[in-house]
């Protein structure tokens, strides 16, 4: 478990290493366009696609993992064969 979660989180950061504009969220609503203009809900909202951003990214890192399982556990199995 402990070697699966080591590639994940390998995977992970060359995902995030590719990635070209990559936002952190707003610890409050200090600072931000919506704020400026009086709309809370456009800070909440935009704190919300940086999350789902981080979240496909982590999704993939973990299908990407399974994949290399998947096709380690096939090889493994031809060698047998």
């Amino acid at each position: 478990m402990r070697e699966r979660r080591q590639r994940i989180h390998e995977l992970l950061l060359a995902l995030l290493k590719g990635q070209q504009d990559l936002e952190l969220l707003d610890g409050d609503n200090t600072g931000t366009a919506a704020a400026a203009q009086g709309n809370p809900a456009g800070w909440i909202e935009r704190n919300r696609r940086v999350v789902l951003r981080y979240q496909a990214l982590v999704r993939t890192a973990v299908t990407l993992d399974a994949l290399i399982d998947q096709e380690l556990a096939g090889d493994e199995l031809g060698q047998y064969r």
